[in-house]
């Protein structure tokens, strides 16, 4: 199973290309306890945001590139072929935005956390509603005055 979980603004943005424009403290909390299941899949650009691997998770970096990654991170070639491979784990596919496109028509279900603010982003989420129904919604929560919801998405056909 392949889930994503991303925070988007209102306009589907992910990042600037100064990196994510927001802080949550209470999404980063929930990020951090919805990617414990121990597979993270990330692509180049989020793997170089790291200055370490995510803590007691196998980090895999999806990208063609052959120059040496960081201790703790594992090269993925195909990240199609590698969700294929591993289907019987719950993978967390946390992007980025090329990651996110490239992959979506494999995901199971979507962990999305929806910020009622425009951030003028200039990486996006690729659109979603038209294939995918939404299952469940938190109650909206607003911090460091942004109001912000968390979203389980599911696609209409099984997977």
């Amino acid at each position: 199973m392949m889930r994503m979980i991303a925070a988007i603004d209102s306009r589907g943005g992910l990042a600037t290309d100064d990196g994510i424009p927001w802080t949550l403290p209470t999404d980063q909390k929930f990020f951090v306890e919805t990617t414990r299941s121990g597979v993270i899949l990330m692509g180049f650009g989020t793997y170089v945001e790291f200055h370490s691997p995510m803590h007691g998770r196998t980090n895999y970096v999806a990208t063609r590139r052959t120059s040496a990654l960081k201790s703790g991170f594992v090269r993925v070639p195909d990240a199609a072929e590698f969700v294929c491979d591993h289907a019987d784990e719950t993978i967390d596919n946390i992007g980025g935005a090329g990651l996110f496109r490239s992959t979506l028509s494999l995901a199971d279900e979507l962990v999305l956390t929806r910020i009622d603010v425009d951030f003028h982003c200039t990486k996006f989420f690729p659109p979603f509603e038209r294939d995918f129904r939404l299952v469940t919604e938190s109650h909206p929560i607003e911090e460091n005055g942004v109001r912000f919801t968390f979203q389980m998405w599911r696609p209409h056909r099984a997977r």
